[in-house]
């Protein structure tokens, strides 16, 4: 039975056809079907009732999906993606119910009218659901809330096509598009993706989309060099994937910048597939037996007793909850699992929950309501790093459910050298394993940057994720090639790659074992110069772990993932209680602390900063806490507070100029004086632009010793973005201008120490340059600590001389890698 949806004007304006609209997307119907307004209002408005399915990160576009299924897209003006959000203000998120005329968006009529091709908006019914739509009205002026357009909704018998979990071809591919899946270039891939006989499935950022419609693929937030990966299933699978992959990374109109991936092999032509491309979370490789790993549903009641009974419960269930994370962080990921235990009483979660419960819910059905609309909102955000920490309010939602519901899952039983395989793993759910079987991870979701992934890193798990919902058809018992040095699970794999494989791992293992014996003793040349070896660390178990991997101490504590989880800064308790846990487990080694370094492309939660539009060159590092000094006086009373061995050093991003120095001595005197602590606390300047390489004779004689930020330094030397998708590959920190700064800073330090603590002091190639120039302290990241210690002990002082003289001989950093890779060795 077909059925009809009556939409209401969602602004103010002048109403007119599609086929007016300047733009050929929307002109052409590639979008769908509808009517545009061209407004003389500032305030858009729900035009039915339904939910929020999309609100793109710049705001120019949002969805409402009717109560019917129909997808309804308004698209405020033409090209007004390219404003980045400017002039827009959001009423409302992804995921929230909407009534009809609901506030969607605010707008600045002049700034949009300053920059963008047209103000005129579509309001089009996208999606693949069947329907047709008819004008009430075709022109004139129009008032919000006035009907004028009407789509029916016509319901087909359609034959049964059961999805396979097993993709026929797989591909990934770089999104080219300057702004990335925006309407028009994700309606001209789904009208694309009907002329094949085949359902294609596009993933991104942990969220998957029917190459099919326009509005889920508007809907992952794919940037431009975002890796997309397309999975197909039918007779046209590889012709698909192939041809959609040209599509995405073609630019509008332009050559194909970047396109890469092949369609994984399948068995005998026909079967599932042989091989999964994912995303590396934790390097190594490993063999093993799959084993699939899936939470059952814990099913609550809906409706709820009298709610101050209901409202008890939660909150048990939430000690509960807190104390099974509590001896779960002694397994496993401690750090992460402190970090969601503060969670369970965010303000907003218990306040959405509450709400609930007074509306008759049961504690369970409102908790749960709770953290998926929270993590919904999350998902809203288009920032990766955000969405990847809904997984967090899952492994939250479940632990409080479990205390409600009295149902324990039982842990799972693995197999010796169990490749554990899954579509998401929550923290809680690796701490239960025993991770003694445990010789490797593949989840179907999530990214890089998840806590999970991050859990796998600390313990030397090898991991790969993203890999696609191939990962959830293989059978339990299939033997499994894990590759996450390359990204790739290799199923049934054959007998020669098999034997390379444990070849592989056998050498590994037996030169690490050898390295890390050799590791536990202090770093020095062949000749008797003495290096410190420090490692780079955020956490108890990054400290643990760079102990055991021969760490002589902390060189840069990263301070931010205290505050990255969190939408309250943690107290001046709760750094201090922190910061003592990571020095205890490094004592009696040293402990640099750095001030929190945010802004800029490192966002948190509880600090929210404005919108710029050159990030990077605004309001990062030291800068932050000079605007939020409330921020910058916990972590110095925190400071205050440890007691490390060898006396306290606190390193501050971001220094510019000397001014920089004394203010935080100031404000670190005002603290000590406030917290009745007395004891000198040594004071580092990070050297990380140009600016601070210019200063660094007079940020030496203010500062007790200088860190060579390397990341930030060749970006700014180079004026190179590191993660620019067309212009990565030109980053390279061996270039011989970061070379010569990293040498004018050592000469202008004099007497104070240097250390380098970005990623060019966990290159092995290029450590013997450093110490040609005079770096007597490394940070490194503390898996590649044994071997570059080994290789240390390989080296002279003089040779690193001649050689670091030969690269700052160089014009380009090709030339340096010429000049050491002719000098290279391996240490035993």
């Amino acid at each position: 039975m077909n059925t009809t949806l009556t939409l209401t004007a969602p602004i103010a304006g002048w109403l007119m056809p599609l086929d007016d609209v300047p733009d050929p997307a929307f002109a052409g119907r590639m979008l769908g079907d509808g009517a545009a307004i061209d407004p003389t209002g500032s305030l858009l408005c729900a035009p039915c009732d339904g939910v929020v399915t999309l609100l793109a990160d710049t705001r120019h576009a949002v969805t409402v999906k009717s109560e019917s299924g129909i997808e309804i897209l308004l698209h405020v003006g033409i090209d007004t993606v390219r404003l980045r959000g400017e002039g827009f203000v959001a009423h409302t998120h992804a995921g929230a119910r909407v009534r009809r005329g609901d506030p969607l968006l605010e707008l600045d009529l002049d700034r949009l009218a300053r920059g963008a091709a047209s103000l005129v908006t579509p309001v089009v019914a996208a999606g693949d659901t069947p329907h047709r739509v008819s004008a009430l009205r075709s022109d004139g002026l129009v008032h919000a809330g006035e009907a004028f357009l009407e789509i029916v909704r016509i319901d087909e018998a359609r034959g049964s096509d059961p999805a396979a979990t097993t993709p026929d071809a797989v591909v990934t591919v770089v999104v080219a598009q300057e702004h990335g899946l925006h309407a028009r270039p994700a309606a001209r891939i789904a009208r694309r993706s009907r002329e094949y006989r085949a359902r294609v499935v596009v993933s991104a950022h942990g969220r998957r989309a029917q190459a099919g419609s326009t509005i889920e693929l508007m809907a992952l937030g794919a940037a431009r060099g975002d890796t997309l990966t397309l999975e197909a299933f039918g007779p046209d699978a590889a012709t698909a994937v192939r041809g959609l992959a040209g599509e995405i990374g073609t630019g509008e109109g332009g050559p194909v910048r970047e396109s890469v991936g092949r369609a994984a092999e399948p068995a005998g032509g026909n079967g599932p597939v042989r091989e999964l491309v994912g995303a590396v979370a934790s390097r190594g490789i490993a063999v093993g037996i799959a084993q699939q790993l899936a939470a059952p549903e814990l099913a609550v009641d809906e409706q709820g007793r009298e709610p101050g009974r209901e409202r008890a419960a939660l909150a048990a269930a939430r000690e509960v909850a807190r104390g099974r994370l509590q001896a779960l962080a002694g397994t496993a990921g401690g750090d992460v699992l402190a970090a969601q235990a503060e969670l369970l009483d965010d303000p907003g979660l218990l306040a959405l929950a509450d709400t609930a419960i007074g509306e008759g819910k049961s504690a369970g059905f409102a908790w749960r309501w709770a953290t998926r609309e929270a993590g919904a909102r999350l998902l809203g955000t288009g920032s990766t790093l955000l969405a990847e920490r809904a997984a967090d309010l899952e492994d939250v939602a479940r632990q409080v459910l479990i205390a409600l519901t009295g149902r324990e899952p039982a842990a799972p039983a693995l197999p010796d050298a169990a490749i554990v395989l899954a579509a998401e793993l929550l923290p809680s759910e690796l701490g239960r394993l025993d991770l003694g079987k445990v010789a490797g991870l593949c989840t179907a979701g999530g990214g890089p940057t998840s806590h999970v992934a991050l859990v796998a890193a600390s313990l030397g798990i090898p991991a790969v994720v993203g890999a696609g919902p191939g990962v959830l058809g293989i059978p339990d018992g299939a033997r499994v090639l894990l590759d996450a040095e390359a990204g790739r699970l290799h199923v049934e794999p054959g007998g020669d790659a098999l034997v390379r494989a444990e070849r592989s791992i056998a050498e590994r293992r037996t030169r690490q074992a050898r390295l890390l014996a050799a590791a536990a003793r202090e770093c020095e040349t062949a000749d008797g110069c003495r290096i410190e070896m420090f490692a780079n660390l955020a956490s108890v178990a990054e400290a643990e772990h760079a102990v055991r991997s021969g760490a002589e101490g902390c060189g840069l504590l990263r301070t931010e993932l205290l505050f990255q989880q969190r939408r309250r800064a943690p107290t001046v308790d709760e750094q201090a209680r922190e910061y003592q846990a990571i020095a205890d487990a490094l004592a009696p080694r040293p402990l640099v602390i750095r001030l929190l370094d945010v802004g800029g492309d490192k966002p948190i939660p509880c600090l929210p900063l404005p919108r710029e539009d050159n990030p990077l060159l605004g309001l990062r590092g030291l800068r932050v806490g000079f605007r939020h000094p409330e921020i910058l006086r916990g972590q110095l009373a925190a400071i205050l507070r440890t007691e490390i061995p060898g006396g306290r050093r606190v390193l501050l991003p971001m220094v510019n100029e000397p001014g920089d120095i004394r203010r935080v001595r100031e404000l670190l005197a005002e603290a000590g004086a406030a917290a009745d602590r007395a004891g000198r606390v040594l004071l580092g300047a990070m050297i990380e632009t140009p600016a601070s390489v210019a200063l660094a004779d007079s940020l030496a004689r203010e500062a007790d010793f200088l860190s060579i930020g390397s990341n930030d330094l060749a970006q700014y030397t180079l004026a190179l973005d590191r993660t620019h998708p067309e212009l990565g590959a030109a980053f390279d920190h061996l270039h011989p201008a970061l070379l010569r700064q990293i040498a004018a800073v050592v000469a202008a330090a004099g007497e104070r120490s240097v250390s380098v603590c970005g990623a060019l002091a966990s290159d092995r190639a290029a450590v013997p340059v450093l110490i040609g120039l005079g770096v007597r302290t490394l940070s490194a990241v503390p898996n590649a600590i044994p071997e570059l210690k080994a290789l240390i002990r390989t080296l002279t002082v003089a040779e690193c001389e001649v050689l670091a003289a030969a690269a700052l001989a160089e014009d380009d950093a090709h030339g340096v890698r010429r000049v050491l890779a002719a000098a290279s060795r391996n240490p035993a």
